[in-house]
């Protein structure tokens, strides 16, 4: 089922939420010091285009730097990319087919506003 929903997914909008990662990652690894946020980018894209049977959990090592970086991200192009789930995730769910679909898109709303310090696991792992 999951394998089926992702593939839906993927049609609907995972595909044009991951370009969204794709092209924050490239513009972020063009300077040095913004390449961690390049690489946060691209590792969310790859969580967008196949979100079901996967979340995103806090790492426990995470410190003040993942904080401060989160901030900047927010500020740059956190809030863009979570418009851009939220706008999906409310027009997914105007049809009854469209609300998982619509979830998923809300689900990814806190991993693109605070994507340093967090990682991504399957659900049948997701101990915290």
């Amino acid at each position: 089922m999951r394998t089926l929903l992702n593939v839906l997914w993927l049609v609907f909008a995972g595909f044009w939420m991951a370009l969204g990662y794709v092209t924050a990652g490239i513009v972020c690894c063009i300077l040095i010091i913004t390449i961690p946020f390049g690489i946060a980018s691209f590792r969310i894209a790859v969580f967008a285009l196949w979100p079901f049977g996967r979340t995103a959990v806090p790492k426990r090592n995470a410190g003040v730097a993942s904080m401060l970086g989160n901030i900047i991200w927010i500020i740059v192009a956190g809030w863009w990319l979570a418009l851009g789930h939220l706008v999906t995730g409310v027009l997914l769910c105007i049809s009854i087919m469209g609300i998982p679909f619509g979830i998923a898109s809300f689900k990814l709303i806190p991993i693109s506003l605070m994507p340093l310090g967090h990682e991504i696991v399957s659900s049948d792992s997701s101990a915290f």
